[in-house]
C-alpha cells in the first residue's frame, strides 16, 4: 500500500520503475537469444523473435478491436525504421553468440553518442564542443573494452558498434514519427518488417527446436520483446525522456547478473573501466540535452 501511494503521488517514479523493468525484460530477451544461439543459427532466432512478436500484436489488435493501428501514413519511414531495427537485432544477437553479455551491452551503449552525431545532418541539431568531447570519450571507452591489437580482441566485438549505428538511425527515424504515428503502429511495423526481412533466410537458417524447452524459449523471445516495448511506451506516459534515458544504463546491472548466473561470464577489470567511461559520457550527453531543452 505504501509503495502504491508513493507511485500515485510521484508519477515520475512510476515511469522510472517501468523503464527499469523494460530494460530488465530486454535483458532477459538477450539472454534467451544468447542461450539459443548455442544450438541454432542466429537469423532463424531473430526471425522467430519478430514472428512471435507480430503474431501477439495482431492478436492484441483483434481482441481490442484496434486493427486501425496496423495502418500507416508513413510507409517509407516505417519500412526503413524496421530495416534498421532488424539489422541491429541481427548484429547484436550475432555478437552475443560469441561475447559476454556485459561486454556486448556496454559497447552497444555508444548508441546515444552515435545518435548525437547523426542528429546533426538528419535533424539539424547542433553538436557543440563539450558534446563532441563526450562522444569521443565514449568511443574511447568502447575501444578499452574491444582492445584492438590485443589477444582479447575479436571481430565480433565490432558488431555491437554496427548495432549502435543501426539503432541510432532507428531512434532518429522513430523521433521523426513522434506525434505523427501511434506508438502501437510503429511497434507493429517494426515487428512486421523484422519478420519479412528474415523470412528469406529460413530455408538455410531455420531449425526445428530439438526439445520442449527450446520451443518455450523461442516463444518467450517474442513475448519478452512485446512486454519490453509496452513497458517502455508506458514509462513515457509518466516521465519525460531526460529522466528515463539514463535508466537504460541499468541494463549493465541486469546483463552482468544474467551473464554471471546463466553463462558464468563476468567482465574483466579493463572492461569495467570502459563501461564506466561510456556510461559517464552518455549521462553527460543526456544532461547537456536536458539543459538545452530547459533553456529553450
Amino acid at each position: 500500500m505504501a509503495g502504491a501511494s508513493l507511485f500515485s503521488s510521484h508519477p515520475a517514479l512510476r515511469g522510472v520503475a517501468l523503464m527499469i523493468a523494460a530494460v530488465g525484460v530486454f535483458s532477459l530477451l538477450d539472454a534467451t537469444g544468447k542461450y539459443l544461439a548455442q544450438s541454432y543459427p542466429v537469423p532463424g532466432i531473430v526471425w522467430a523473435r519478430y514472428a512471435v512478436n507480430l503474431s501477439l500484436l495482431v492478436g492484441w489488435f483483434v481482441a481490442r478491436g484496434t486493427l486501425r493501428h496496423m495502418r500507416t501514413a508513413r510507409l517509407g519511414v516505417q519500412a526503413l525504421r524496421g530495416l534498421m531495427l532488424g539489422s541491429a537485432t541481427l548484429l547484436y544477437m550475432t555478437a552475443l553468440s560469441q561475447l559476454p553479455m556485459a561486454d556486448a551491452a556496454a559497447i552497444g551503449f555508444v548508441m546515444p553518442l552515435v545518435a548525437a552525431v547523426l542528429a546533426v545532418p538528419m535533424l539539424n541539431e547542433r553538436l557543440d564542443g563539450p558534446r563532441l568531447v563526450a562522444v569521443l570519450a565514449g568511443l574511447a571507452g568502447a575501444l578499452v573494452i574491444v582492445r584492438p591489437g590485443f589477444s582479447v580482441f575479436t571481430l565480433y566485438a565490432l558488431l555491437p558498434l554496427g548495432m549502435a549505428v543501426c539503432n541510432a538511425l532507428y531512434q532518429i527515424l522513430t523521433r521523426k514519427l513522434a506525434g505523427v504515428e501511434h506508438p502501437m503502429t510503429s511497434l507493429f511495423w517494426g515487428a512486421l518488417i523484422g519478420t519479412l526481412l528474415f523470412t528469406p533466410f529460413l530455408p538455410t537458417s531455420w531449425q526445428m527446436p530439438e526439445e520442449g524447452l527450446h520451443w518455450v524459449l523461442f516463444g518467450l523471445m517474442g513475448i519478452f520483446g512485446l512486454i519490453g516495448h509496452l513497458l517502455l511506451i508506458r514509462a513515457y506516459d509518466y516521465a519525460n525522456a531526460s529522466l528515463l534515458v539514463p535508466m537504460h544504463y541499468t541494463q549493465l546491472v541486469w546483463v552482468m547478473l544474467l551473464g554471471y548466473v546463466v553463462f558464468d561470464d563476468f567482465p574483466d577489470g579493463w572492461s569495467l573501466v570502459g563501461m564506466a567511461i561510456i556510461v559517464v559520457s552518455g549521462l553527460y550527453l543526456v544532461n547537456r540535452q536536458r539543459l538545452a531543452v530547459t533553456r529553450n
